[in-house]
């Protein structure tokens, strides 16, 4: 059990402190870090045995949210009790298992989970880095086999000035905002977000956050020195997992890599293969014809088993070699070449917009939806409170890999993809007061082999234009990979796919517009990348994103200047915000009532702003007037017609408006003495009046019948001057 320790440092004019052994002491490593008063406890668990059947590295990350953590009860009437992680929730625990995920040796076939707690939340630091450095610090002081530590920075841009760690405040101020995990020397994982950042602001914000890594990096070296396990031999778990001799393993790993040269060449590069399915195949083959010759030297089926699970990555190391050392890629392409490009829009019949992008094998049809503001998304989480305006949802269902599967719901893979996409586009979207719309857009991935993501935000820009939202520019996104040979060289390639993402590869997302980047996810199946390797990617993509860009303006260069016709229409308009009461009524019973009689949707803003949402032209006017009347104020010099609702012996009361009225002094009733207010005007009359006086603090409005009769000028007879008034000889 590791001892109660406190360790802290200062760091971007903060305290961090580390602390252990006061939580969770059966985990192999745990800790709490707190930043400000925002305090994450990390806990690093490792089964003692293999995961029997598995073939792949069994490593889990949650991110748990507490509400009390804020000081909140969950909104819901029924359920107080914390659900399904939220969308946050989940992309944070990707942030922080793409960071550590590269460190461990993939060999390893046991149980590894990292839990991620927030036990306490201020409202300036942001818990996703201090999780990834809790998690660095258990994992860092357990027995697990693990090379680390990393650490991670945020960093924000607010005009010419860069931000570490910044604020919640400050990060909504800034133009560019991105999250670097990795040491001083290599980035291991990037997340970014970007007003059209240009290439040279973004490398700067990146190598700014890296260079702040080393303060954390060195506190966790000095607390693994202190209190760190020793570590479990990796050797070990993998002689426990293949129950045979490593020096026979390593024997026949050296045949097999050997058997594959020998034949990879004619397999992966002798026709040039322009499918997925096609390599897929000539790989399945080649990795049957191995199986075989093992099984024909009676090797052990476990040792099989293992070799077996090894042989995607014997023959992408040597697709790899293949494209530094000759610059030769399976698909015959150049390495900054992009597969064939084709977009289209307006492709189905009854949708508000639709967008198709194909770039290659993969393929997505995006589709957009406008709704009443009132269809907002309403968030309720441990961090975030509020409305979400604009969401993409991105589904990819097994058929788009050639596969069968379960259909359910969203995986954390969907959502992060979905999260990208909307990021990169959420830039370029018009502010709400000049498009009031709700705006939805669902990527389906109708076939995928390579970035469907980035593919996702090329299908929403098309499908946006097309619904007639106005984007300000269209987004592209390209994703970049990386190459590198035994000799440690390098290539970055434009357009990853299939084989090309393999060991000691990266799949670089990075998108934007042609004036500059909007969104970028990084993650590395390596240690990290150089700052050259940064860089020349960066460069890269620029060029890459532009022959995108041209693809998606050649066929819609810009928003169509309409709506869909099967949109519904939003008229949008400001109140005086006394007067929302008004458009309420007692219990809800106007808006109700306006809402039934004329089928619209109704949103009304504490600022005064109302917006009436309607499919029908007809209800749409009619509520709009409705309102309107409702909470129309009395103008000077305006004239009204309303009906006489109370008479009196010195004048009449009019209802000039819904809800207001005014007074017609008796000597406003006519150009001459009037004895009593029945000789011109009766209780109901309809009659026309002009606003003569205004006194707002007393709340009353003064009226005027006689200045509001139009004039005929002096020739004619009183009667026909002021029509509505009768001679004296006839009312008598």
């Amino acid at each position: 059990m590791i001892q109660q320790k406190h360790f802290e440092k200062e760091w971007a004019g903060r305290k961090l402190i580390i602390e252990t052994g006061r939580f969770a002491p059966q985990a192999n490593g745990s800790c709490t870090v707190q930043y400000g008063d925002t305090l994450v406890q990390a806990t690093a668990v490792m089964s003692p045995t293999v995961k029997e059947g598995m073939n792949f590295f069994p490593l889990t990350v949650e991110y748990e949210e507490k509400m009390y953590a804020a000081g909140k009860i969950k909104g819901s009437r029924f359920i107080k009790r914390e659900g399904r992680p939220t969308d946050e929730a989940i992309l944070t625990a990707r942030l922080v298992d793409r960071a550590i995920r590269p460190l461990f040796d993939d060999r390893i076939r046991n149980d590894i989970q990292v839990v991620l707690t927030v036990l306490s939340l201020d409202t300036d630091n942001d818990p996703d880095i201090i999780a990834l450095i809790a998690a660095s610090t258990a994992l860092s002081i357990s027995n697990i086999p693990w090379n680390g530590p990393i650490a991670g920075v945020n960093v924000s841009k607010i005009e010419d000035k860069l931000i570490l760690n910044p604020t919640y405040e400050e990060r909504a101020k800034a133009s560019l905002y991105t999250t670097v995990a990795g040491t001083k020397e290599k980035v291991i994982m990037l997340e970014a977000e970007a007003k059209e950042a240009a290439e040279e602001e973004m490398s700067a914000a990146i190598l700014f956050g890296q260079e702040n890594l080393e303060p954390v990096i060195k506190l966790i070296q000095e607390i693994k020195k202190e209190l760190g396990e020793e570590k479990i031999s990796t050797d070990d778990l993998y002689a426990q997992q293949i129950k045979g001799d490593l020096a026979e393993l390593k024997s026949l790993m050296e045949e097999a890599q050997k058997f594959l040269d020998e034949r990879i060449e004619k397999y992966m590069f002798g026709e040039i293969k322009n499918t997925k399915q096609s390599r897929k195949e000539a790989l399945r083959e080649l990795k049957e014809l191995l199986k075989t010759t093992l099984e024909e030297r009676e090797v052990a089926a476990d040792m099989i088993n293992v070799i077996m699970a090894k042989a995607d990555k014997l023959a992408e190391l040597r697709i790899s070699e293949a494209i530094v050392d000759r610059a030769k890629r399976v698909d015959g392409r150049q390495l900054d070449e992009i597969r064939p490009l084709f977009s289209e829009a307006g492709i189905l019949p009854r949708v508000h917009g639709s967008g198709y992008f194909r770039r290659g094998e993969t393929h997505v049809l995006s589709v957009v939806t406008l709704g009443a503001p009132g269809d907002e998304q309403v968030l309720d989480g441990m961090e975030m409170s509020g409305k979400k305006r604009y969401m993409h949802h991105y589904n990819f269902p097994p058929y788009s890999v050639g596969e069968t599967g379960r259909m359910s719901g969203p995986g954390r893979r969907e959502i992060g993809h979905g999260a990208l996409a909307e990021k990169a586009i959420f830039p370029v979207l018009p502010e709400q007061d000049k498009f009031p719309y709700t705006i939805r857009v669902v990527s389906e991935v109708m076939s995928s082999n390579g970035s469907s993501s980035m593919a996702s935000v090329c299908g929403s820009t098309l499908s946006l234009m097309d619904a007639g939202v106005p984007i300000k520019s269209p987004v592209a996104g390209i994703a970049m990979g990386l190459a590198v040979n035994s000799k440690g060289d390098w290539k970055v390639i434009t357009d990853l796919q299939d084989l090309e993402d393999g060991y000691g590869g990266m799949d670089f997302k990075i998108a934007g517009t042609a004036k500059g980047i909007t969104a970028i996810q990084m993650d590395t199946k390596s240690d990290g990348l150089l700052k050259d390797i940064v860089l020349q990617t960066l460069k890269q993509a620029r060029v890459a994103r532009l022959k995108v860009l041209d693809s998606i303006t050649n066929v819609l260069p810009a928003p169509r200047a309409e709506l869909s016709p099967y949109a519904p229409r939003i008229e949008s308009f400001y109140i005086n915000p006394d007067k929302i009461r008004d458009v309420i009524g007692p219990g809800g019973k106007m808006i109700n009532k306006i809402i039934a009689e004329t089928g619209v949707d109704i949103d009304i803003e504490d600022s005064g702003l109302v917006s009436v949402t309607s499919a029908d032209k007809d209800g749409l006017e009619k509520a709009v007037k409705w309102i309107r009347d409702l909470t129309a104020e009395a103008e000077m010099g305006k004239l009204y017609t309303g009906k006489v609702t109370r008479i009196m012996d010195f004048g009449a009361l009019v209802e000039i408006l819904p809800g207001q009225e005014g007074m017609v002094h008796i000597s406003e009733l006519a150009p001459y003495r009037v004895a009593r207010v029945e000789d011109v005007i009766k209780l109901g009359q309809e009659i026309t009046v002009k606003v003569i006086n205004i006194d707002k603090e007393a709340g009353k409005i003064g009226l005027s019948l006689k200045r509001a009769q139009p004039d005929s000028g002096p020739d004619e007879p009183e009667e026909k001057k002021f029509g509505i008034f009768k001679k004296r000889s006839e009312r008598r």
